[in-house]
């Protein structure tokens, strides 16, 4: 599995081929990514690279914030570390980010500062995108779990939408853990896998996914190529638009 890029969420729409064939998209600005750092068994104890997405303003970023990207701080510890000949972390030397994630593979070919774009997308068929799902609030069991409620008719007063029952008799004698009740719906680190990649548009940074993505108009996201086996041969959307060019959105 090869490098992803973080971005945002932009809208959806549609896109439709010259024989009228409409094709639901999410479109999402993806990078550009600079590598923030570059992480090794050795040292870390397994491989992975980290990027960062969407510039952070300075006087909102914390002191650790910076120096994790900047190579101009100084500190006390800074200095005892060169005055002791510890050799110095290569920083990206960039502005402190408000989305950061990393991706597990081999960093071979990745340095610190290099910047990545929607190219890393250029072979993907399709990719996996992680995003925190819309928040709903707390939720009964109807609306979370989707559970049918009890009978209108006879013999049921004013508990029509209500769980019933939990128990579990005289043994155990507890609710089980993970039974489906009333809570938080929502909110939650959500993986869409295996979404065939449209189109990409490097002039403007953008994705064009076939499907949904979780989370808001706005919010961000992590998208990776998709490890899904057995992965698609070829993109069958992507060869449509490339033929029946322009492709108008609505």
């Amino acid at each position: 599995m090869g490098i992803g890029l973080l971005g945002h969420k932009v809208g959806c729409t549609q896109v439709y081929t010259k024989t009228g064939e409409a094709i639901p998209v999410t479109i999402i600005q993806a990078g550009p990514c600079p590598v923030l750092q570059v992480k090794n068994a050795l040292k870390d104890g397994y491989e992975a690279v980290q990027i960062g997405y969407l510039d952070k303003k300075r006087a909102r970023a914390l002191r650790s914030e910076q120096g994790h990207v900047a190579s101009k701080i100084e500190s006390k510890r800074r200095k005892k570390r060169s005055a002791d000949g510890v050799e110095v972390i290569p920083k990206a030397d960039c502005e402190p980010k408000q989305f950061i994630r990393e991706f597990r593979l081999p960093v071979d070919g990745f340095q610190v500062g290099q910047e990545l774009t929607v190219n890393v997308f250029d072979q993907v068929v399709a990719v996996d995108v992680t995003a925190v799902s819309k928040g709903q609030g707390y939720s009964g069991t109807m609306r979370r779990h989707n559970f049918a409620g009890q009978r209108a008719s006879h013999g049921v007063k004013k508990c029509h939408r209500h769980l019933g029952s939990t128990g579990c008799s005289a043994f155990p004698s507890r609710t089980m853990k993970g039974k489906k009740m009333a809570g938080q719906w929502g909110a939650e680190n959500i993986t869409i896998r295996n979404q065939k990649l449209v189109y990409v548009d490097p002039t403007n940074n953008l994705l064009v996914i076939r499907g949904v993505v979780p989370g808001p108009n706005g919010g961000f996201v992590k998208i990776s190529p998709t490890n899904t086996l057995p992965a698609p041969k070829t993109n069958r959307w992507l060869q449509k638009i490339e033929k029946e060019e322009p492709v108008t959105a609505q």
